[in-house]
């Protein structure tokens, strides 16, 4: 019987001894420790920003070439797409101690500035730990459209007329060299809700979709979506609306 009960009992001593302690306690229940590591250091939880700081993991911004394959696009100087993992209840106003909830969460595919933010290295991925105030769009799903978009609190979408550049000759001259000539101006595509006041309400934007809008030079930023060009301008670099070109009747 002894022997017996021993032969039983074996394979369950082998099975504990084996057991990694890090899945199991005092009281024989398993459970999985999750390890979590910032910049090479290992860390004892999830990093938590304060105020209005996310931490935004970084992606490669894809391209589509002619033949539809996707491509990443890393030669381009333009805004840096991410995706949040952790964002901050957002910053309290230092006069009137309101608030000012933060625009993102965490699943949110968010636009930045290219140089903004700290760089850190999060559980070994390439992060960055950017303010609410350097979003500029944000979207859900895989890429950006027109559709899914919004632009961030005062972020205004302006849609930039595609001009095809030529010599009297003819020949074609690449965007780069005559950008500093282009006009300041468009359409607006897209308005966020408005600028976040110290009392935490919104202000709404003071231009409209469809409005035909001029803007401060250099004030703009650049991308591209869906193949067409744009660019985000804040409410308080629009200089002026103007009427839109009516299109001639048919």
């Amino acid at each position: 019987a002894a022997a017996l009960l021993l032969l039983f009992l074996a394979p369950c001593c082998h099975a504990w001894i084996s057991t990694p302690s890090v899945y199991r306690n005092s009281k024989t229940r398993l459970f999985v420790e999750t390890q979590y590591t910032l910049d090479g250091e290992t860390i004892r939880g999830p990093v938590t920003p304060i105020g209005n700081f996310c931490l935004v993991k970084t992606k490669d911004t894809l391209t589509a070439t002619e033949g539809g394959i996707l491509l990443p696009d890393q030669s381009k100087e333009r805004p840096t797409e991410g995706v949040v993992i952790a964002a901050g209840p957002g910053r309290i106003h230092p006069f009137t101690g309101v608030r000012m909830k933060n625009p993102v969460s965490p699943g949110d595919s968010v636009l930045y500035g290219k140089f903004d933010g700290q760089p850190v290295v999060y559980n070994d991925d390439q992060c960055q730990m950017i303010r609410d105030d350097d979003v500029l769009l944000f979207y859900q799903g895989v890429s950006m459209t027109l559709d899914n978009i919004t632009p961030c609190r005062d972020y205004i979408l302006v849609e930039m007329a595609q001009e095809k550049l030529e010599t009297k000759s003819g020949i074609a001259i690449a965007a780069q060299v005559t950008k500093e000539d282009l006009p300041c101006e468009g359409v607006v595509a897209k308005v966020g809700e408005g600028r976040m006041t110290s009392t935490g309400e919104l202000s709404k934007p003071s231009v409209k979709v469809g409005d035909r809008v001029k803007f401060k030079d250099y004030a703009g930023n650049d991308v591209m979506i869906a193949g067409k060009p744009y660019s985000l301008v804040r409410n308080i670099d629009i200089l002026a609306s103007m009427p839109n070109e009516e299109k001639p009747e048919s």
